[in-house]
C-alpha cells in the first residue's frame, strides 16, 4: 500500500513539474520527493529544488535581454554616425569628384608613401579654385605687361595687335570668373555648373598660355641664355621644370639659385633629386611652418634661411660627405653650418633631377601641398664647396661669377610643364 501512495506521489509530482515548466526555459527533469500525505504535494517539490533552476534560468535569461538591448541601441546610434558621415562624403564629393583621393598634409613623407598624381586637377572647393585662376589671370597680366614693355622698344604692328587681343581675352576671362564668384556666393551654383564653368576657363587659360609663350619667344632670341627665370605661379601637383641632364656621383657639392616667393605657409620645394631606390637623395624643401631644410639621403639639416618676402633672394648650400659638413649662404653671406649630415654617403648617380616639385617617386609621386610657389632662376650645382668669395660674387651678380660645373642654368637645359613659363631674369637687373 504504501509502495502505491508512493508511486502515485512521484506522477503527481512528474504532473507539477509539466505544469510549472510549460514556459519551456529548457530541457525538463522529473524528481521524486518523499512528503507527507496531507502536504500540498506540488508546492513542496518545487520548493525543494526545481524553483531555484528555474529562478537562475529567468534572471540569466532577463540577463541576455538586457544586453542584447543595450547592444541594438548601440548598434542603431553606430548606424546613424555611418549615415551622417556618408550622406557628408556623398554630398562632398557631389561638389568634388576626386576628394576622395586627396592626401592630407602633416608632416614630411616617406618615400614611395605618396601616389603619383601628376598632371590631375588641383582637387579644391569650387570657390578656392576660382581664386586660383584669378591668381594664373594676374600672373598673365603681368607677363603681357613685359610684353607690352618689350614691344616698344622693338615695335611691330603684328606683336601689338595679338597683345591686344590677348588682353581682351584676359578681361573676358576676369569677367567670367568675377559672374562665378558672385553665383557661388548666391548659392546658385549647381556641381555640373560649376565643373563645366571650370573646365572652359581652363581651356581658355591653357590657350592663352600658349599664345603667350610664342609672343614671348620673340624676347628669347634676343637674350644670353642664362637670363631667363621660371615662374610657378599656383601649388599644383603638374606645374614643373625638369633638368635634362642627370648628376654625377658626388663626393661634396655646392647648389646655388635665386629665389623669389610670398607664399605661406612655407614657399614648398624649389629642388629635388631622386633617384632608383631613394626618392629623397637630395631635395630643399620648405613645407608647412617649418623651417627649410635640405634633405640627403633621407637625412635632414634644418637651414636659417627666411626667404618669403616677396623679395629676390640668393640661397647657396654647401656639403661634404667626410663628417657630412654643411654651410648655407643667404645673399652672400654665411647664415648656419652642421656636421653629421649623410656622412660618407655619395650623391648617387642616375637619377632625375625636378626644379618646383618634391618627388615620392623617380620623377613623379608630386604632392600640391609640397609644390613650389614664387619665382626661380640661375640654379647652378658643383662637385666641390665654393669659397666664400665665390658664393659673394654669385649673390652680387659679379662679372666674376661662376657658372655650374656639374649643372649650368641655361634654357637648353631645362624642359618645363603644367603652365610653369620662363621669362627675363630680373634680380640681377635690380641690384645693378
Amino acid at each position: 500500500m504504501l509502495a502505491g501512495r508512493a508511486a502515485r506521489t512521484c506522477a503527481l509530482l512528474a504532473l507539477c513539474l509539466l505544469g510549472a515548466g510549460a514556459q519551456d526555459f529548457g530541457p525538463t527533469r522529473f524528481i521524486c520527493t518523499s512528503v507527507p500525505v496531507d502536504a500540498d504535494m506540488c508546492a513542496a517539490s518545487v520548493a525543494a529544488g526545481g524553483a531555484e533552476e528555474l529562478r537562475s534560468s529567468v534572471l540569466q535569461l532577463r540577463e541576455t535581454v538586457l544586453q542584447q538591448k543595450e547592444t541594438i541601441l548601440s548598434q542603431k546610434e553606430t548606424i546613424r554616425e555611418l549615415t551622417a558621415k556618408l550622406g557628408r562624403c556623398e554630398s562632398q564629393s557631389t561638389l568634388d569628384p576626386g576628394a576622395g583621393e586627396a592626401r592630407a598634409g602633416g608632416g614630411r613623407k616617406q618615400p614611395g608613401s605618396g601616389k603619383n598624381t601628376m598632371g590631375d586637377l588641383s582637387r579644391t572647393p569650387a570657390a578656392e579654385t576660382l581664386s586660383q585662376l584669378g591668381q594664373t589671370l594676374q600672373s598673365l597680366k603681368t607677363r603681357l605687361e613685359n610684353l607690352e614693355q618689350y614691344s616698344r622698344l622693338n615695335s611691330s604692328s603684328q606683336t601689338n595687335s595679338l597683345k591686344d587681343l590677348l588682353q581682351s581675352k584676359i578681361d573676358e576671362l576676369e569677367r567670367q570668373v568675377l559672374s562665378r564668384v558672385n553665383t557661388l556666393e548666391e548659392g546658385k551654383g549647381g556641381p555640373r555648373n560649376d565643373t563645366e564653368e571650370r573646365a572652359k576657363i581652363e581651356a581658355a587659360l591653357t590657350s592663352l598660355h600658349q599664345r603667350i609663350s610664342e609672343l614671348e619667344k620673340g624676347q628669347k632670341d634676343n637674350r644670353p641664355g642664362d637670363k631667363f627665370q621660371l615662374t610657378f605661379p599656383l601649388r599644383t601637383n603638374y606645374m614643373y621644370a625638369k633638368v635634362k641632364k642627370s648628376l654625377p656621383e658626388m663626393y661634396a657639392f655646392t647648389v646655388c639659385m635665386w629665389l623669389k616667393s610670398s607664399a605661406a605657409p612655407g614657399v614648398g620645394t624649389p629642388f629635388s633629386y631622386a633617384v632608383p631606390g631613394q626618392a629623397n637623395e637630395l631635395v630643399l624643401i620648405e613645407w608647412g611652418n617649418n623651417p627649410m631644410e635640405i634633405l640627403i639621403n633621407d637625412k635632414v639639416a634644418k637651414l636659417p634661411f627666411v626667404i618669403n618676402d616677396g623679395k629676390w633672394h640668393h640661397i647657396c648650400i654647401t656639403w661634404t660627405t667626410r663628417d657630412g659638413v654643411w654651410e648655407a649662404y643667404q645673399d652672400g653671406t654665411q647664415g648656419g653650418s652642421g656636421e653629421n649630415l649623410a656622412p660618407y654617403h655619395p650623391i648617387k648617380p642616375q637619377g632625375v633631377l625636378v626644379l618646383g616639385q618634391e618627388q615620392d617617386t623617380l620623377g613623379g609621386g608630386f604632392d600640391a601641398t609640397q609644390a613650389f610657389v614664387g619665382e626661380l632662376a640661375h640654379f647652378n650645382i658643383w662637385d666641390r664647396k665654393l669659397t666664400p668669395g665665390e658664393v659673394y660674387n654669385l649673390a652680387t651678380c659679379s662679372t666674376k661669377a661662376l657658372s655650374g660645373n656639374v649643372i649650368a642654368w641655361a634654357e637648353s637645359h631645362i624642359e618645363i610643364y603644367g603652365g610653369a613659363t620662363k621669362w627675363t631674369f630680373e634680380a640681377c637687373r635690380q641690384i645693378n
